[in-house]
């Protein structure tokens, strides 16, 4: 799969088959051809320094490039692209690779995706444009910042159990770190070096609550400043359940909307489907894959929670899963049941372009 045009990567169409195995200084590259003949080469880490070789060794063939997605992002890919060749970047858990595979080196990885790029093992996943990795950028700041909030006050609960102190109670039951308990955590009468670190960690407490809320508004702004994204980020509101954060986050990592061509594309992304494991006439499906981002799965589950209490039908779908599940896990399979059924209706208002319509049952008096 071409991952910006949307096309299908067919091998037979390409006569070379350049497999790429990078780092941050340099790359290290398989050329392979329909008739087997290979070249290995390793050079810095540039685009152009491989592009330059290929034209030497293979002047006039048509070529594929294909690394794996890591740590160096895009730009490798962008550079490629902008020249007019055809570049793939594919998840290293999709590449296959033998059970007693015990060598691995950077020429080997690099044959390897090579070898299987001709055999049309490998797809690309799906490459955002310039807009979208901002967004990225954004929302995963959001989540390292919460990420630390969250560990801060574990951090500070630690301290408290360790020196026998218990921690300040809220008069508001429903929020356990208000304004009140932080006061008070901090006139805690306690040893000088324990005030210290407890005071440090109240500090960074405040700091990442701080950044969270900025990079929160500037997220906002961001989304309000871009028409599409402004205009898509409505159509994913109106699904009940969703809000901002979670609509932008999903946003992020989908991308161009024009990129989605199944209903459940979505759900297999974050890893809501089940798994399965069927052989001739018995189909065994377990757990869900739990592929892609964890903490977006997580919020679009805390999504469902919400959803089936604003939608009766989905109230109605969560009973039914509900009803045919042990009681020790049914309410979490419901719920992700629920979650995944969020996703066909966010892929619906965004294929669309349109608003979710809430259906109201009227019920009929004969």
């Amino acid at each position: 799969m071409n991952p910006r045009t949307g096309s299908v990567f067919i091998p037979k169409e390409y006569d070379v088959f350049c497999g790429m195995d990078v780092d941050k200084h340099s790359i290290s590259a398989t050329f392979l051809t329909h008739y087997g003949e290979m070249k290995s080469i390793k050079t810095r880490y540039s685009a152009q320094n491989l592009m330059n070789y290929a034209k030497n060794q293979y002047p006039g063939q048509k070529i594929v490039y294909a690394y794996e997605a890591g740590p160096t992002g895009f730009g490798l890919y962008d550079d490629f692209v902008s020249e007019g060749n055809i570049c793939l970047i594919v998840s290293p858990a999709s590449i296959p690779s033998a059970s007693n595979e015990r060598v691995k080196t950077n020429r080997l990885d690099s044959k390897k995706i090579s070898e299987n790029l001709r055999g049309g093992q490998l797809k690309s996943i799906h490459v955002p444009s310039e807009v979208y990795r901002e967004l990225r950028h954004l929302t995963q700041l959001r989540d390292t910042f919460v990420k630390e909030m969250v560990a801060t006050k574990l951090r500070i609960k630690s301290l408290l159990l360790f020196e026998g102190i218990e921690f300040p109670h809220s008069r508001n039951s429903a929020q356990e770190w208000t304004c009140e308990v932080k006061n008070q955590l901090r006139e805690l009468f306690c040893s000088q070096t324990v005030r210290f670190k407890l005071d440090s960690l109240l500090n960074n407490l405040e700091y990442f609550h701080k950044n969270i809320l900025e990079t929160s508004k500037y997220i906002r702004q961001f989304c309000a400043n871009n028409e599409e994204i402004k205009q898509n980020m409505e159509y994913i509101q109106s699904v009940p359940g969703i809000g901002g954060i979670t609509a932008s986050q999903l946003l992020a990592h989908i991308g161009d909307w024009r990129q989605l061509k199944r209903p459940n594309q979505i759900g297999a992304f974050l890893g809501l489907v089940p798994s399965e494991d069927s052989t001739g006439d018995d189909i065994n499906r377990g757990s869900i894959t739990r592929l892609g981002d964890h903490r977006l799965r997580n919020k679009l589950v805390q999504c469902a929670w919400i959803a089936i209490r604003k939608d009766k039908e989905l109230k109605d779908f969560y009973q039914r899963i509900y009803n045919t599940h042990n009681k020790k896990f049914a309410a979490k399979v419901a719920i992700v049941a629920v979650a995944r059924k969020l996703t066909t209706r966010i892929f619906a208002v965004l294929t669309e372009q349109r608003k979710y319509e809430l259906k109201e049952r009227v019920s009929l008096n004969r």
